[in-house]
């Protein structure tokens, strides 16, 4: 069976804007996915209506985007934060019942992270404080494998919740399979080896 700590639970969140102090979450999706990278669940998806001001305050750019995917005329049969922190949360519980095991998985996830630390404080607590971004390895190949980066798959997930973390989980499977050591990797004597290596070359940690 496999540990909580083994799964990645995949959040996306679309907001009125960026702004913590005036914006508001609108949709969030969520998929769990083990280290494999497996999809355990189709997952869950749940539309978010904000207060009337957070709606009055959203720029043309997010009110364009909100209208070409569909969500803005969804948003008002949409539940509230509350009520959508709570169905999240009842769903990771049957797949990661323990606090703070599983790391929260996704791209550009420290914009997510900050909007559910704001708005949805017990799920975010009962993720780990480790996040595994996409977006991070995304940037690393295009300065050290280019060519990975430019025949990366297309996205086209529109900005809606579910359909852009599905999109994320092929991002991230496509980059293990193109910029990271193949299975089963290298022995612990090769591993140690590098390790001295890059100590030799960058020289001790010692401030």
């Amino acid at each position: 069976m496999i540990k909580s700590k083994d799964r990645l639970v995949w959040i996306d969140c679309e907001m009125t804007g960026l702004d913590l102090d005036k914006d508001e979450l609108v949709e969030i999706a969520v998929v769990i996915t083990d280290y494999d990278l497996n999809v355990i669940d189709p997952g869950l998806d749940i539309i978010i209506k904000p207060d009337a001001s957070a709606l009055e305050n959203m720029g043309d750019f997010v009110r364009n985007m909100h209208t070409s995917s569909g969500l803005l005329t969804e948003i008002p049969n949409g539940v509230s934060a509350a009520e959508a922190e709570f169905q999240v949360i009842e769903y990771i519980l049957k797949f990661i019942p323990e606090e703070q095991k599983a790391p929260l998985a996704g791209n550009s996830i420290g914009t997510d992270r900050a909007f559910l630390t704001r708005y949805m404080p017990r799920l975010d607590s009962h993720l780990h404080y480790r996040n595994v971004d996409v977006s991070s390895i995304k940037e690393l190949a295009r300065r050290w494998y280019p060519r990975v980066y430019f025949n990366a798959p297309t996205k086209d997930g529109g900005h809606r919740a579910l359909a852009d973390i599905l999109e994320s989980i092929r991002e991230l499977a496509y980059y293990r399979q193109t910029v990271f050591v193949a299975d089963p990797g290298p022995s612990s004597d090769e591993a140690k080896t590098q390790s001295e290596d890059v100590v030799s070359n960058f020289g001790p940690a010692v401030l």
